[in-house]
């Protein structure tokens, strides 16, 4: 079945995908808790609970969460979808794991918040707004042995997601890779990343990249 996709929703594509490949190689116990930021349509949400999972799935946007929602009904799964800002509608709970598939993509107005749907995308001048917080902010919502599971581009520096997970003792390392073509957006910002060295001359495709970090027990 199709998710339910709104416009200025999220679509699940490539990085979706990852993920789930990701999550899949997870062991997971049921009624293990999990958490989807940033849930879009809540794809890898209702992946989590097919393995008979406790999810919360949060978005920012509130039509990502009525189709979250809509989504988790339609598959006769249960989910706990939440609107608010990255983790702080959790504040104070904990996580056996940690699905994100955040906004990463480098921008040129990187000074302005973004707005609309590019706020699934946009993610300041070196692609790190959100990631840099993840970094910062997931040791203390996993519990002892938990997992994040982070996608997010080459261009925004998987190097330092690693080392900053790590200087917060989280075991940590890249996992899986994938190489796509340019989508719009990138397309759109070629030139651009370019001129900042983002990208190299000859190349025309994108790398992604999976981060696991493990909290240690």
């Amino acid at each position: 079945m199709n998710p339910l996709v709104l416009p200025g929703v999220y679509a699940p594509q490539e990085d979706t995908d990852l993920l789930a490949g990701a999550l899949s190689e997870e062991s997971l116990p049921p009624g293990s808790d999990v958490l989807d930021v940033g849930t879009g349509s809540g794809a890898l949400a209702l992946e989590a609970a097919r393995r008979g999972t406790r999810v919360t799935a949060v978005d920012v946007s509130r039509r990502a969460v009525y189709a979250a929602r809509c989504n988790a009904w339609r598959a006769g799964l249960s989910v706990r979808v939440l609107r608010g800002n990255l983790f702080d509608p959790v504040r104070g709970q904990t996580f056996d794991l940690i699905l994100a598939n955040p906004p990463y993509v480098p921008a040129p107005n990187g000074g302005r918040t973004p707005r609309g749907p590019a706020r699934a995308w946009d993610a300041g001048g070196d692609g790190r707004l959100v990631l840099d917080r993840i970094c910062r902010e997931v040791p203390g919502l996993l519990r002892p042995g938990g997992v994040l599971l982070l996608v997010h581009s080459a261009l925004s520096d998987p190097d330092r997601t690693v080392g900053h997970l790590r200087a917060a003792g989280m075991k940590a390392s890249v996992t899986r890779r994938r190489r796509i073509p340019f989508g719009p957006v990138l397309r759109s910002r070629e030139d651009w990343l370019r001129r900042r060295g983002l990208l190299s001359r000859g190349e025309n495709d994108e790398e992604l990249v999976v981060v696991r970090a493990e909290l240690p027990r």
